[in-house]
């Protein structure tokens, strides 16, 4: 009976750390939020054909310690950089102005992306507390090493 109940919780144990998850927001979400309560906010650039993109999603983003810094220390923000989303930024609109929903695979990118002035994917972007872009982080890393960036 001890040996089901120690199954059991262990059982239970790792299907809480697995779902665990960083709680992911639009950027005017952030922004918004950031407003009422001043916390930097940690922004994920990606596409959907991006493989690194990807798997930094399914690795990275998916490690306890890395889920817990970030949902305690920043908002979380996924963009999709050729995503039609609408988004205002320091009073500026951006939009995906070519965005065709039955393109297949590469779609335009958004303005917000040629803003950002991105030079690969996945791009990872810190907005200080007052929503000022610091220096952008590019490519796949793994959690240890994108802890010491975040840090």
């Amino acid at each position: 009976m001890k040996k089901l109940i120690m199954a059991l919780f262990l059982f239970i144990a790792t299907m809480s750390l697995q779902a665990q998850e960083i709680r992911w927001l639009t950027l005017d979400e952030a922004l918004a939020k950031q407003k009422k309560n001043a916390k930097p906010i940690f922004m994920d650039v990606y596409t959907d054909w991006c493989g690194p993109c990807k798997y930094l999603d399914a690795t990275t983003f998916h490690d306890a310690a890395i889920v817990e810094f970030v949902n305690n220390n920043y908002y979380a923000v996924k963009f999709n950089a050729e995503g039609n989303s609408t988004i205002t930024y320091k009073g500026v609109k951006y939009a995906n102005p070519s965005f065709d929903p039955n393109r297949k695979g590469r779609n335009s990118a958004h303005d917000f992306t040629k803003f950002l002035k991105v030079t690969g994917y996945p791009s990872m972007y810190i907005f200080d507390r007052k929503g000022d872009i610091k220096e952008p982080i590019v490519g796949y890393l793994s959690p240890e090493q994108l802890l010491i960036l975040i840090k």
